[in-house]
């Protein structure tokens, strides 16, 4: 259990494994997961490393993967994912991985070659066919159609022409040039291509027309064909006379048949092929970069000078060095490799990473942490009990028993379904974000609802489970004369004690409602909050007492825990004396507890308006007050002083009983090191150790913060009492301004009307309260934890544990 209060103990180890077996021993950790390898040639190259060329090699073959996944895609072919986790290849069968993906690469180039060729054959006589259609029909109109302007089209005989396809888009622009450039020489005639047409290149449909251009003159014909060139239209060689056209048109109509049947044969060899290579894809690539991972992983590594071995440093979890031995003899035994892998723990002054371990329900809480920052080696970690004081401050913030209970549907959905949805594998971000924190989201809707109970709130009505406990039986006369009745607390009702659980329903119908839970909610927040503020402050004994810092707890933990005692502890103390020595007959006489607090720190007890309550209470007051003033100087002084004086007994320790007279020889050089030099190297060291100006400023920079800290933090748990307030009155509204127009129709179509209106409640009601109000409490109950809880024990500046795995590698969670 000790693991799951604090993280993992770390150790540093040395593997030494052979050349043949490295391979190997590096895929069976990479599959275990539970290694971070260190860099042991930080100053090398990248491009200098032993195993660069195998890298490349492994780059390549994944990009020859991406381009066959790129088509695969194009060709709208699904990729088959039996959720198979294949070995990881041997080094020697690489070759066959490369000579595999280069034939499927070439192939599919030579198809998509000649796929675009033949496309491209069939546009140009797709083209040439509607030219030639469209042809005669415009000889004829220009031949035997009466001109609106004669002199500007030259007969037929005399004509010249030519004739092409343009993009549709283009034949305004292209008219207009024509007309200037040729000075309104040249007859246009246009027609648009009913179907669109595929452009071989892209593969986009694009809308073109057929135009033919007639013409007198060589200068003429330049001009149209290079202002043709410029607009991209492309030109196609037309008779003149209509048997030759009639004859071109059956010979291109010929030619299109044999096309399209070439080219439907050479589709379905593209499908077959793409489609065989779906099958595989995914293994492919987890093998390719499960490869690249080992590699990048071994070039980590240092190598002896007998080119036999390669050395690595790893950190990595103590209570799993079992299972790190047995993964290194599995993947000694499948290289074949007759020599054992060597793990040697090694001693080092290092700080170790920070690993917690978590599952799929502890996960969310600790990434929760971990957004505020990775917690130092063995610190406290503060997600066990996130697990249970999150969602409930959430729930304090959001209590509604409706509410809560929708809430509790929608995150039983997604754990209940989690399997199938895992498998889905949704790319929405905005879904996995929801879908991995489903569990955070049950817990705040099963705290709703039971702070929806204890508020007695649901969808803004209260519900009457045991009656009320307010007598309003010898009022019933006033309610002829008076508009309002007056309850009097003093006349006994149902109950004579406490409402049974949670809030007296009678209260929802009361004028005063705001005024009481008002009082309620702000009690019941500073109570909570000094509570969370006493837990942080406790746990931080427990990081004291695991790194043996002594002086931590007698000038650092002892005067937090006495200075928020003190004060806050005793603001909570005299609201539960308020609420026990007070009840319905003298509740009339209770002084304010906030008058009473600001007068105890300003010791101004002349205030004869605000009664004590009880005997006796200035002098623990002023007592208390002195107390937390006097645990200031604790931490702000004497803790700096201690360790000053600790340095100081260091720099001035008797070192003689521990170096001898004549000093040490070094046995390397042969020379003499004198006592007293040893003596002042000694001192130097502790000298630079410790600066009493830095020690004196964080200290100081310590004690302010925790001081004024406990005064805004507890103000800071005030939002408790004012979400909740907003969270009601949001939903209140909602009903009276929504819900409460279609239950007040009484016409014979109020049925239709209550269910339009009932739709719009129930939107509004998922949008705004659940969502817009679920998100905004839930971010307050995350400032709580980072900033009025985890400050208190929680320094949150370690580095977090990575191990090498191919697991997190596939997820894209791993920079390679």
């Amino acid at each position: 259990m000790g693991e799951l209060f604090r993280s993992e103990e770390m150790t540093l180890a040395q593997l030494f494994l052979q050349s043949e077996a490295a391979y190997c021993c590096v895929s069976e950790l990479g599959e275990l997961g539970m290694v971070q390898f260190r860099d042991l040639n930080p100053d090398v190259n990248v491009f200098q490393r032993k195993f660069v060329n195998e890298v490349r090699r492994c780059e390549e073959m994944d990009r020859k993967l991406r381009f066959v996944e790129k088509e695969i895609k194009k060709a709208n072919i699904p990729t088959v994912d039996t959720g198979e986790n294949p070995e990881v290849p041997f080094p020697r069968d690489m070759i066959d991985l490369e000579a595999t993906f280069e034939k499927l690469e070439n192939e599919l180039k030579e198809i998509n070659t000649n796929q675009e060729a033949l496309k491209k054959n069939f546009l140009e006589l797709t083209e040439l066919k509607h030219i030639l259609h469209r042809t005669q029909q415009f000889f004829d109109e220009v031949c035997f159609s009466p001109l609106s302007h004669p002199e500007s089209a030259p007969t037929c005989a005399l004509c010249r022409f030519v004739a092409g396809v343009i993009s549709r888009e283009r034949i305004p622009t292209f008219e207009r040039m024509l007309w200037r450039v040729c000075r309104g020489n040249v007859f246009l005639r246009k027609a648009e291509i009913e179907d669109p047409l595929e452009d071989p290149t892209t593969g986009d449909q694009v809308h073109k027309s057929v135009f033919i251009i007639f013409f007198q003159g060589d200068q003429l014909k330049n001009r149209v064909k290079k202002i043709c060139e410029g607009f991209r239209a492309s030109l196609y060689p037309c008779p003149e006379t209509p048997q030759e056209r009639k004859e071109m048109l059956a010979g291109v109509n010929s030619r299109i048949e044999d096309l399209q049947m070439v080219l439907n044969q050479t589709e379905d060899h593209r499908q077959r092929v793409l489609q065989a290579a779906s099958k595989t894809m995914r293994v492919w690539f987890i093998k390719v970069r499960k490869m690249k991972a080992i590699y990048h992983t071994l070039n980590l590594c240092n190598i002896d000078v007998t080119q036999k071995c390669l050395i690595a440093e790893v950190w990595c979890p103590v209570s799993d060095l079992d299972s790190i031995q047995f993964a290194l003899r599995r993947g000694t035994e499948r290289s074949g490799s007759t020599v054992p892998s060597i793990l040697n723990r090694m001693q080092t002054k290092q700080t170790p990473p920070t690993f917690n371990k978590t599952n799929k329900f502890t996960s969310g809480f600790q990434n929760i942490v971990d957004a505020y920052g990775i917690g130092n080696y063995r610190e406290i970690n503060p997600a066990p009990y996130t697990i249970i004081t999150f969602p409930f401050l959430f729930a304090v913030m959001f209590g509604d028993m409706g509410h809560g209970l929708l809430m509790t549907c929608a995150a039983l959905y997604l754990v209940i379904r989690e399997s199938r949805l895992v498998a889905q594998k949704s790319d929405n971000e905005m879904f996995n974000m929801v879908f991995s924190g489903r569990y955070i989201i049950l817990l705040m809707g099963v705290f709703s609802i039971y702070t929806g109970v204890i508020y007695n709130d649901c969808f803004s009505k209260s519900l009457n489970m045991f009656g009320s406990g307010w007598s309003v039986r010898p009022m019933f006369d006033t309610l002829d004369t008076n508009a309002v009745l007056q309850l009097d607390p003093a006349v006994p009702g149902v109950f004579n004690g406490p409402y049974p659980l949670g809030i007296d329903p009678i209260w929802n119908v009361a004028t005063n409602k705001l005024t009481f839970l008002n009082s309620f909610k702000m009690k019941m927040s500073v109570i909570l909050g000094v509570f969370h503020m006493l837990f942080g402050v406790s746990l931080s004994l427990f990081n004291h007492l695991y790194f043996k810092k002594p002086l931590n707890i007698f000038l650092g933990f002892i005067p937090e825990i006495v200075f928020m005692f003190s004060l806050f502890g005793y603001l909570v103390l005299l609201v539960f004396y308020k609420w026990t020595a007070y009840d319905a007959f003298t509740s009339k006489d209770a002084p304010s507890l906030l008058i009473h607090f600001i007068n105890m720190c300003l010791f101004n007890y002349s205030d004869s308006t605000n009664k004590f309550l009880y005997s006796g209470q200035m002098g623990i007051q002023v007592l208390l007050v002195l107390i937390a003033l006097a645990c200031v100087p604790c931490m702000l002084i004497v803790k700096t002083l201690v360790l000053r004086r600790q340095h100081l007994w260091k720099t001035h320790l008797d070192l003689s009983q521990y170096i001898p007279s004549d000093g040490f020889i070094l046995y390397t050089t042969g020379r003499t090191i004198s006592s007293a030099f040893i003596k002042i190297m000694f001192k130097s060291y502790f000298s630079s150790q410790f600066d009493f100006g830095d020690v004196a400023v964080h200290q100081a920079i310590h004690t302010i913060e925790y001081c004024l800290g406990c005064i805004s933090n507890t103000a800071s748990y005030l939002r408790l009492w004012a979400l909740s307030l907003a969270h009601a009155q949001l939903s209140e509204v909602l009903w009276s301004m929504v819900m409460h127009l279609g239950l007040s129709s009484r016409s014979g179509g109020g049925f239709f009307g209550l269910s339009i209106i009932f739709a719009a409640f129930a939107t509004l009601t998922v949008a705004i309260l659940l969502i817009m109000e679920g998100l905004s409490a839930f971010l307050h109950a995350l400032r709580l934890h980072w900033v009025e809880f985890q400050n208190k024990f929680y320094s949150g500046q370690g580095f977090k544990f990575v191990p090498f795995s191919f697991e997190s590698i596939l997820e894209g969670q791993f920079d390679e």
